[in-house]
Parts: structure tokens; sequence; C-alpha cells
């Protein structure tokens, strides 16, 4: 836009004719009628934008320069959003309210499990109590031993209960190649770093993380009374578990994760536990069907539990213990804790105030219970109205697309409706029908570490009793107050809730167009992810296993190639590119997300067409509304972090990158081909 009024104005200078004769000295001159500029489409803010930059040159800073330049990072977290962030903070004030309230006693008569709530906030927000916080925690761990692999068995089933999750965690999971029955699942886990990377990469930038972290190792053991060469210990430990993991990228194919071994094949695997004793002690006694996600890594944790000392276990242990209470425990510990975040992965300047740690901590252990009154006093049926439409809508654009596909066969057409139509069909939206029951759970204002430990375990029981019962749909991922949205391989559902149906992702007073920018697009990059490299293993029941054509799948995987090249191409901060291939489910449905859901919105609009006018098109106005919702600042440390561990792009690719290879985008903006946005020739990636 900025181009084309550029080339106006020259053409003016070029051409302009002589100056006209002044008007006589007493004569008025006529002011020359100006038209009023036609008004922002609601949903968009106009201040948020940089409208001296060429959409077709950097999108994002069109969309998103003015928030930027006005925007500073609060101090105690590591990036701000426009989007994600803005909504949980409102939703962090909603959650505290209801906290408050049942501490008070105040919540509504009759409403559930309010004392259990009241108990846990109270306990929480009592910081004076926490300073009783490690000497709770030395009472749990001294009585836990590990002088023998008897005594290691029980020892890991009880933290495994608590969700300490040393060496390895425990779950039900959906069977790979049956997904209506739930088995027990082993999965590789014990690392305090955040990925395994972090222990082997030999660059300047992760050096210095690794020295942190051994810094602050020592600092935190040594609080707790551990032996002065622990912290050395523990580290040598966690890098040979380093070495055995599968990588981030390894984990994101379902099949390197598929495993099934009986009893006794767990036994042949690792058979330095005593696997009948801990299996016992999880209270699965007789349980069978297990999936071992990496053989390589159990095999060695088998050679791990021969070889290691017991001392150096108990340090391990206590280690874990302490990384997973740390919020529970006395201010030194806290304190501790974020001098090490801030310095080696977020970059906060300072630490979060207590509620806020009560709001997030509550939403993990209690959050059917928060939940179910936060969507009591703030989820409105417009939300969900809107997202069912917008789903349907999507889903119809999906299946007109797969008819237009030329690489893909009937068979396999035929085969991914079937998908896309049982997937919709699931759909949920706002939060579960069936609320979990927590009338199990003791609590105590006396200590906040006890009431995460007995809910923590109320969670790890119910979930493993799901084991040999009929898969339950109600199931939720995520929170009723949680900013995101989720598809489920396995369950061939997407999943949209409370939390996100608000500006700027759902607002009932823009436009429809800004409404599938932002919310549309995120049902239709939840859809894509049913087909992106990863969805696509599954089919219409939720089962690992081929269901394209040969053909087929090679043309996906050549497409799917193209947008891997394209990412890694691109600088996520100073010399970190992104991961190509770490991302590329989410960059898929990114791209597939943004083209469906413009289809979508296309004929929605035809039946429902706008009818006032606004200063953008309904086009330009979905890719406004969903570049908006992405407007971020992260901080460096962030920045790097994500990098290496996160399956999504930074925010600036996740507009720009995909914008570059949609027509759609190039019509709305009237882009030239050789617009630096604008992809060309080859270089341009379509999947969906």
């Amino acid at each position: 836009m900025r181009t084309r009024l550029f080339a106006l104005l020259l053409t003016a200078c070029a051409t302009a004719p002589a100056p006209a004769p002044e008007p006589e000295k007493n004569a008025e001159a006529a002011p020359e009628a100006k038209p009023a500029p036609l008004p922002m489409p609601p949903g968009l803010d106009e201040a948020a934008m940089d409208t001296s930059t060429d959409p077709c040159t950097d999108f994002y800073q069109f969309a998103c320069g003015g928030w930027m330049q006005a925007t500073q990072i609060p101090d105690d977290r590591p990036l701000y959003s426009r989007g994600f962030v803005s909504i949980t903070e409102q939703n962090e004030l909603k959650l505290k309210a209801i906290g408050d309230d049942a501490a008070a006693g105040k919540l509504p008569e009759g409403t559930a499990f309010a004392r259990q709530l009241g108990d846990y906030w109270a306990s929480c927000m009592d910081e004076a109590k926490l300073e009783d916080g490690a000497k709770d925690l030395h009472a749990l761990i001294d009585a836990l031993k590990v002088g023998n692999a008897k005594d290691l068995a029980n020892t890991l089933a009880a933290f495994h209960l608590r969700k300490w999750n040393a060496f390895f965690d425990v779950d039900s999971i959906q069977d790979f190649k049956k997904s209506t029955e739930l088995i027990l699942g082993l999965d590789q886990s014990g690392l305090g770093l955040p990925d395994r990377d972090y222990y082997l990469k030999d660059d300047e930038k992760t050096k210095k993380v690794r020295d942190l972290y051994v810094e602050h190792l020592g600092a935190m053991l040594k609080l707790w009374g551990a032996p002065a060469d622990a912290a050395k210990q523990v580290m040598e430990l966690e890098t040979r578990l380093a070495k055995a993991q599968l990588t981030n990228v390894e984990r994101r194919n379902p099949k390197n994760l598929d495993h099934k071994v009986d009893r006794a094949g767990l036994k042949k695997l690792a058979p330095a536990l005593p696997w009948d004793l801990y299996l016992a002690g999880v209270g699965m006694p007789q349980q069978q069907a297990i999936n071992v996600t990496s053989e390589a890594y159990f095999k060695e944790l088998s050679a791990v539990f021969k070889e290691t000392k017991p001392a150096v276990l108990q340090q391990y242990l206590a280690w874990v213990a302490l990384r997973t209470s740390t919020l529970a425990l006395p201010a030194a510990y806290q304190t501790e804790r974020f001098r090490y975040e801030s310095a080696a992965l977020t970059g906060a300047k300072v630490d979060r105030p207590r509620w806020k740690k009560c709001v997030a901590l509550a939403d993990q252990d209690l959050p059917e219970v928060l939940g179910r009154e936060f969507v009591r006093r703030h989820f409105g049926e417009e939300g969900k109205r809107t997202t069912q439409g917008m789903v349907k809508a999507v889903q119809a654009a999906v299946e007109k697309d797969f008819d237009s596909l030329s690489w893909m066969d009937e068979p396999t057409k035929k085969a991914a409706h079937e998908k896309v139509q049982r997937m919709a069909e699931h759909n949920k939206i706002g939060f579960p029908d069936a609320w979990r029951d927590y009338s199990g759970l003791s609590t105590t204002r006396t200590s906040f570490l006890q009431n995460r430990v007995a809910a923590r375990a109320l969670e790890s029981k119910r979930r493993l009793s799901r084991i040999g019962k009929p898969l339950d749909r109600n199931e939720w991922i995520m929170t009723p107050s949680t900013v995101n949205a989720y598809n489920e391989g396995q369950m061939n559902e997407i999943v949209f809730p409370a939390g996100i149906l608000q500006p700027p992702f759902f607002n009932g007073a823009a436009t429809d167009a800004v409404n599938f920018g932002s919310m549309g697009m995120v049902v239709g990059h939840e859809i894509t992810h049913g087909f992106d490299d990863e969805g696509r293993q599954f089919d219409v029941d939720g089962n690992l296993r081929d269901w394209w054509s040969e053909a087929s799948g090679k043309s996906f995987v050549e497409k799917a190639d193209c947008v891997k090249r394209q990412y890694d191409g691109y600088i996520a901060i100073e010399d970190i590119h992104v991961k190509g291939d770490l991302t590329l489910g989410e960059n898929v449905a990114d791209l597939g997300g943004l083209k469906l859901a413009h289809a979508a919105m296309e004929e929605w609009l035809k039946a429902k067409p706008q009818t006032s006018k606004y200063r953008y098109s309904p086009s330009q106005q979905f890719f406004l509304g969903f570049a908006q919702s992405w407007c971020t600042k992260v901080r460096p440390e962030t920045a790097r972090l994500r990098a290496a561990t996160d399956p999504h792009s930074p925010p600036y690719w996740r507009v720009n990158g995909p914008m570059g290879n949609l027509d759609a985008f190039t019509r709305a903006f009237s882009c030239r081909e050789s617009a630096p946005m604008i992809r060309k020739g080859a270089e341009r990636c379509e999947v969906w």
C-alpha cells in the first residue's frame, strides 16, 4: 500500500502544472473538500500498526510495529504478547479472585470442592508457613531408601505417584495401534535442564547455561544440607541420562515411541529394577500391556541403576524432589531458583508475585475445581456458538481443498474426508461435559507442600486407574482457563478451552473477517494438525497406521520438506536458526490453517456479507486480525530457550513465514511478485 502511494506521489511531482494565479487580497479561498477517512474495522487496533511499513515487505511490522514500540515486557515475565499473555493476565486476575473467595469461604453455597480449593489457596498464599516446607520435604525424603534394588523400586514408585519424575515417568496412555485401549506408559524423564541437548552441545552459550545450572545445583543442595560434591555427581548422572535419551525431533515421530512389551519383556529390557515391586507400588500389580517409549533409554537406565552408588542416587532423588517442590519451599530456595532461571533461561527482571505462582499451581493441581468456577463466572455462550460455526466452515473448506488436490489419489482423499468429518464431530469447546471428582482429596491449611503432594498423588492414581477401562472421551488435556487449543491425534479431536475465546482471539464486537483471522485461524490450525507430518500418521480412529497410498505419502513428504527448508533459513535470534524439523508440524498447521480459514471466511461472507464500509477489505482484515493476535516481545534468554525446545516458530515467523506462500495474501495487499515477503517459484511452499 505504501509503495503504490509513493508511486502516485512521484507521478504527481513529475507532471505538476504551473502554479495558479494568487486570488485577490480580499477573496476567500474555498477549502478543498476531503472525504472523511473510513473507520477501522472493529476488532483491529490501529495504534498497534506501523502503516509506514509496506505490508508486502514486512507484514509483522505493518500489523504490530506500533504495539512493539509502545510495549514493555513486564519485569516478572520472560515475554509478553498482545494475544496469549495479555489474555492470560486477565485470566490470572479472575482466577485469583476465585482463590481468594474460596479461602475466605465466600464461594456460592453448594460449590463443589470449595473446601479443598480454599485450603489449597490459603496454604499457598501463607508465605510464613512455607518456611516449614523444607522440614516437611525432608520428612518425606528421609523415609525413602535406595540402598538396594528393592528399596529403589519402592522409592521410585512413591516418587512417581507424587509426579516427582526421577529417571522416568509413568502414566496411562492410549495404545498406539488400538486407541480405544488404555495401557501403562513408561517414558524417559529426569533431567533438570530443559532438554537433553543442553547437556551435550559445546557452543559457548550452552556451556554458560550448563555452568549456571551446576552452580544452581550446588546452591540448592547446600540449602538442603547435601555434601559439597553432590552437585558434580548429580550433573554427571543427568548427563549420562541425557546421552541415552531421544532428541526432541526424534520424539516428534510417533513410530519412534511405539514399543509395546509385556511384563516379561520389560524385565528383560531393564533387569536391574525389580519391576514387580515397582508396578505394585504404583497400583498396577497385574499389569501386562506396557509401552516403553525408548528401549535404548531403558536399557541404559538399567545399567545406571546397577552401577550408580546409593549415595549418588540419594542426592539425585533429593534434587528431583527439590526442583519439583521449590514453590512450596522457604523463600531462600525460591530466590535461588529465580536467580538461576533469570540468568540462564528467561531474562525476567523480578520474580513473580506469590499470587501468580498460586494461580499457576492451583490451575495445575485442582484444574477442574478452579476451572468450574471460572466457567460459571466468565464463559459466555456466544464464543462457543461462533467457534462451533467456524469449525463447520473450516471443515467444509478443508474437504473442498482435499477434492482440489492433484497430488492426492482418490482412496487417500476418501480416508482424509472421513478423518476430518470425525474430527469435527469430536470437537470440544469451552469446558468438559462432566467434571472430575476431588472428594478423595484431603487438604489442610498448615502445609502447602502436603496439599501439593496430596493433589498430585490423587491425579496420578486417577490416571492410572483408567487402565483397562473404556476410553473416556470427556477427558481434557488443558484446563478451562487455558489460553490455547490443541489437536489430540489419538482421540482425533480438536479442543478449544474457554480461556482462549476472548479478545483478540474471539471478539463479539469484531467483524467476522477479523474473527476468522484470529479464532478461525486457530480452528484451521488445529484441524490441519491432523494432517501434518505427525498427525497424518493417525487414522480416523486415532490408530497409528499408514492409511496413505505410497504415491500420496511420497508427495506429502516432498511438500512438507519444502516447509522444513523454508524455516531452516530463518533466524530465531542472533546466530540461532529456527529448527525446521522441530517446528515442522506447527509450520504446516500455520500455513494450512491460514489458507483454509481464509477460504472458509470467503464462503461465510457470501451468506453474511459485510455491509459496513471499513478502511480495510475483508481479506485485509483477516490477515491483520491474525497477525495482531501474535504481536509478541521476547527477552533474548527466552528466545534462545524457545529456539532450542519449542516446536513453534518465533512469532515473527509465524506471521511472515506462511503469508509469503499464500496467493490470498498476495491478492489482498496487491503485492508485486518481487516484493520481499513473497516467495517465488520453487521456494513457494504449499501442503494443504
